[in-house]
């Protein structure tokens, strides 16, 4: 969500009273200074090493240096680690799919009660074979934005009870393509969403999902 306004109804502010709920806090506290300015960047640097790494055969003289660096750089993060509710990553919401480095990156162009519409870039580490984007990674971001759009319409926390996604033609890498999801009908607690994955007019993907709206205090 780089450049997301801080007013857009999908960034709730926290209280000091927001209880967690299901795992989830109702409302978390809405940061765009988590992980200093340079965050996005530091972001942008793993993604990449991320990308190589899905294409490269490096030297064992370099497999080596690599894996010296890897264990030194995991060194320091060990002494900055917090719980998931104070990491940068995914709170940042000025930054694509807020800064998690676990989701292919989107930015929303909005969102509300009427759906959420986004584009999605699947990157080279996102390969899943012949030049076009993983399943399994297309179905996590339908998960994620579907888990939004049904969210914004209860006006509070669901989990995932099925996901269902047809693929419906390849879907490339490295290219711009439009994400939708929105709530097809309530049955109580039960709140049914459907989504789309388009490279222009071509449809590549379609979700049918459930989710299950949480009380508070469920897991």
């Amino acid at each position: 969500m780089k450049g997301a306004p801080t007013d857009q109804k999908w960034n709730v502010p926290a209280t000091q009273e927001s209880p967690l709920e299901g795992g989830f806090r109702a409302e978390f506290e809405v940061t765009t200074e988590r992980g200093g300015p340079r965050y996005g960047e530091l972001i942008e640097q793993v993604r990449t090493f991320m990308d190589k790494m899905r294409y490269a055969s490096p030297t064992p003289d370099l497999t080596d240096e690599i894996i010296d660096d890897l264990k030194a750089f995991n060194a320091k993060l060990d002494t900055l680690l917090v719980d998931e509710w104070h990491s940068p990553s995914g709170t940042r919401v000025d930054l694509p799919s807020r800064g998690n480095i676990t989701l292919p990156p989107y930015e929303v162009i909005d969102g509300g009660e009427d759906g959420v519409e986004a584009t999605v870039e699947f990157r080279r580490f996102h390969l899943g074979g012949n030049g076009v984007a993983h399943g399994g990674h297309v179905a996590v971001v339908f998960d994620d934005l579907g888990g939004m759009a049904a969210a914004l319409h209860i006006h509070g926390i669901a989990r995932t009870g099925y996901l269902t996604v047809n693929y419906r033609s390849l879907t490339p890498l490295e290219t711009p393509l439009t994400l939708k999801t929105w709530v097809d009908r309530l049955e109580g607690r039960k709140v049914f969403v459907k989504g789309t994955l388009h490279d222009g007019d071509r449809l590549c993907a379609d979700m049918e999902a459930l989710f299950i709206q949480l009380r508070p205090g469920q897991a």
